[in-house]
């Protein structure tokens, strides 16, 4: 991919400064996932649910490494910025393996409802993220996040797929 250089006036920008520092945000927030998604596999029950975890593990591993490649096309080390809203997600989906019992499909529910609610932040912010990278003219940076952003609408269909189709019947069973 052809890199692309800031100009002055982007440099300068406000909204570009914006765009870093939410740049800055996800990198830190799919860092964490990376920690975060091996203790949810672990803890659900389904081997489904477990392997779409593991899936989209790997899938986030892709997702740091696209980013630092934006930071590289802007210029920049990659540097994260603390996430609130992701280490909000990550506690309480914690919290959810804490206060289900193991080897449940309630817990399995309560994990696809926390990987959910990532999965809208994430779809969120790389929805944004496209969007501003194509306002200030970065359009390869643009079709790096947007790959992004189909895998994480990808991931939350096939949550949503796979709860809809075993995991609620069997948990309100419970």
């Amino acid at each position: 991919m052809a890199t692309q250089t800031k100009t002055s006036k982007q440099k300068e920008s406000k909204f570009q400064q914006l765009f870093i520092d939410e740049i800055k945000d996800i990198y830190w927030a799919e860092k964490h996932l990376v920690k975060a998604l091996p203790k949810m596999s672990k803890g659900a029950t389904s081997s489904k649910l477990a392997s779409a975890i593991d899936k989209h593990l790997e899938e986030t591993k892709v997702h740091v490494s696209r980013l630092e490649e934006v930071f590289t096309m802007l210029g920049l080390k990659p540097q994260a910025k603390k996430c609130d809203a992701m280490e909000g997600l990550i506690k309480e989906a914690e919290s959810i393996l804490e206060d289900t019992d193991a080897d449940t499909m309630v817990r399995d529910a309560g994990i696809i409802i926390a990987s959910q609610k990532v999965e809208h932040y994430e779809i969120a912010s790389y929805g944004t993220l496209v969007a501003f990278a194509k306002k200030i003219g970065l359009k390869d940076a643009a079709s790096i996040l947007n790959k992004t952003l189909d895998e994480e609408k990808a991931t939350d269909t096939g949550l949503t797929k796979l709860a809809v189709s075993e995991i609620n019947d069997e948990a309100s069973e419970e």
